[in-house]
């Protein structure tokens, strides 16, 4: 089972918390033990799991992609967001959560973020439940 999910992103770069839309999924597929795999298909756009307990976390990490990766950078690529580019294939364009007892399997602080660096457009991710 697959299940497409829209969002509207609000700024050039933004992490929007997920999880409560991916657990909701699962929690709807009925799968007790398995694995939910999150999928982005953007090239300026990525998801991550980091800490979701404190905001400064994706402050801090936005910061940082910006003093490696600046917008206005020396780059060659001629539609300007090559930065966007280079942020999306840092943080990946998937990843796995354990499903166990119904739930997804995330450590206390962990939220599952998707990752704007393009924006604000209209996006969208998907999320596989595999059951096993």
């Amino acid at each position: 089972m697959h299940k497409r999910i829209q969002l509207q992103t609000t700024k050039l770069q933004q992490f929007i918390n997920i999880t409560a839309k991916v657990a909701g999924i699962v929690k709807n597929s009925n799968v007790r033990d398995g694995i939910a795999v999150i999928y982005v298909p953007h090239t300026t756009a990525g998801v991550t799991i980091n800490e979701n307990a404190d905001p400064d976390v994706v402050r801090d990490m936005l910061s940082s992609l910006d003093k490696t990766y600046p917008v206005h950078g020396e780059y060659f690529h001629l539609e300007g967001n090559s930065h966007a580019h280079l942020k999306a294939s840092l943080m990946g364009s998937s990843c796995t959560v354990i499903i166990r007892d119904g739930s997804l399997l995330l450590g206390t602080w962990q939220g599952i973020y998707f990752c704007e660096f393009d924006g604000p457009r209209n996006r969208e991710f998907f999320v596989k439940i595999l059951a096993g």
